[in-house]
């Protein structure tokens, strides 16, 4: 999406060495709601040809993004797994564990209330980044406990220089992404991947 290429360019800043970049002025912080409309529509572009019963992402940075998603596959569902286990949370959930690149590094549960993901359905996920796969991988592992199919993973931004995306797809799941980063610095700035 060259679109989004253009504003990672100009408004995307690269931290530490190699490891974060900010993009929370458009995507994960503050959103550019119109700009989001754009990324659902790509999604609905590249899924064109799968029928999607529910988007799945997790709380908080895909939230935004999965609802826009949402609107261009015709309104469907959006769940969102939650980190923490609140009160509000009935009955049974599925449970998985991610282990935070950008966070605390530390591992942390996922919940779904079993209400929400059904067996048979069939399920995109969604997220905003995609490193080194430990939040798809839950994802998956949660749609997969739920009896439900994984068509594929959306993703805005891929470090595919990190081994995400190439853990995910070996697992057999198609994975979408809207920029691949082939490498990343704060001197250099970004470089996206040819494809």
């Amino acid at each position: 999406m060259e679109e989004l290429k253009q504003r990672i360019l100009r408004d995307g800043k690269v931290r530490g060495s190699n490891e974060v970049l900010k993009v929370d002025s458009f995507l994960n912080h503050q959103m550019d709601v119109a700009f989001l409309q754009d990324v659902g529509r790509a999604f609905r572009q590249r899924f064109a040809d799968c029928q999607i019963d529910r988007i799945l992402t997790i709380e908080a940075s895909g939230i935004g993004i999965a609802c826009l998603a949402a609107l261009a596959f015709d309104q469907v569902p959006v769940v969102f797994a939650k980190k923490n286990k609140t009160k509000n949370i009935a009955g049974d959930v599925y449970l998985s564990q991610v282990e935070s690149f950008t966070q605390s590094k530390r591992p942390y549960n996922i919940f779904v209330s079993k209400e929400f993901l059904l067996p048979g359905e069939r399920v995109l996920l969604i997220d905003d980044f995609l490193a080194n796969g430990s939040a798809l991988s839950a994802l998956i592992d949660v749609v997969h406990q739920a009896g439900a199919q994984v068509v594929g993973a959306g993703i805005v931004i891929e470090k595919a220089f990190q081994p995400g995306g190439k853990l995910i797809r070996e697992k057999g799941i198609r994975v979408e992404s809207l920029a691949r980063i082939a490498a990343m610095s704060e001197e250099t700035g970004v470089v996206f991947c040819d494809d």
